[in-house]
């Protein structure tokens, strides 16, 4: 909504001195429905927001914070034994410890998974405060990814602590992470913006959203690498928003060759489907407080 400030002139010649102020509200179209302006002023409620939520998810919990780690772990120590050790994908890797490897690929796409979940529902999770309360509508799916993006900081350390175990070096190729973390965000606040959007209207995406997380885990490159397609397809495999920024989080950590082009071209997607998300947000968020 916008907002035009105008002085009414009064009859008698004392316009100045009973100048009223009067607010026009015209509804706005495409993105400018968004206010942006409004939503970066309102940004201490997505991070009150956030707060909340990690409180919510922790409180009366025995291990806490610790599940951060212990989800991505327990994940890769279940991989490791059943591809690695069983199906000896360990052996197909180069001689890289396939824990690090498979860990490197989980860390991004757990973050990635986790805050499309929560921003999935963060709509219709909130709804109570939804149709009652003026705020940026976006806030919500914004705060719900700052929560799965603490727990990713802490299971870092995780990584760390295997890179040590298993004496793989830290290289120059870490300064690469910062941009790679951004990546994962544009493709997770592309995905999560559209699927809370779409959630409000359509219940049913309550039960894609999870079997859609699970055909998309093994249509990227988290067990495997990109050098496991053949070459004529994997063009098509960097359409996946999350498969080259994996492919290259996992290159970083093992000192190995960084795929740019794949690199560029799912971040590229994942910028693109943001934009789409955006507009579709836009259009839909006026039915937000009649549906939810």
């Amino acid at each position: 909504m916008s907002s035009t400030p105008f002085t009414s002139i009064l009859p008698s010649g004392r316009a100045a001195d009973h100048a009223t102020r009067v607010t026009l509200i015209k509804p706005q179209h495409g993105l400018g429905s968004l206010d942006l302006v409004e939503l970066w002023r309102r940004r201490e409620l997505a991070w009150v927001l956030a707060v909340r939520d990690l409180r919510v998810r922790y409180k009366q919990t025995f291990l806490g914070v610790a599940w951060a780690v212990i989800q991505p772990l327990a994940t890769m120590l279940v991989l490791h034994i059943f591809f690695g050790k069983v199906m000896g994908m360990a052996d197909r890797v180069g001689g890289v410890p396939y824990p690090v490897f498979l860990y490197a690929g989980l860390l991004p796409w757990t973050l990635c998974s986790n805050a499309v979940t929560a921003s999935s529902n963060s709509l219709v999770g909130n709804a109570h405060i939804l149709s009652k309360v003026y705020f940026p509508r976006l806030l919500l799916p914004l705060s719900a990814t700052l929560v799965p993006a603490i727990d990713y900081c802490i299971a870092f350390v995780v990584l760390a602590g295997l890179m040590l175990w298993f004496h793989v070096p830290v290289t120059l190729g870490v300064v690469l992470i910062p941009l790679l973390v951004l990546s994962t965000v544009l493709a997770v606040l592309g995905v999560g913006i559209l699927l809370a959007s779409l959630t409000v209207c359509y219940r049913d995406f309550r039960y894609v959203v999870p079997f859609m997380l699970q055909l998309w885990l093994f249509m990227t490159p988290v067990i495997y690498d990109l050098s496991f397609v053949p070459e004529r397809y994997r063009w098509l495999m960097s359409l996946n928003p999350m498969a080259g920024t994996i492919d290259a989080f996992r290159a970083v950590i093992l000192d190995q060759p960084v795929d740019y082009g794949a690199w560029g071209i799912s971040t590229a997607v994942a910028g693109a489907m943001l934009v789409v998300a955006l507009i579709s947000f836009a259009k839909l968020e006026r039915r937000f407080a009649d549906v939810v």
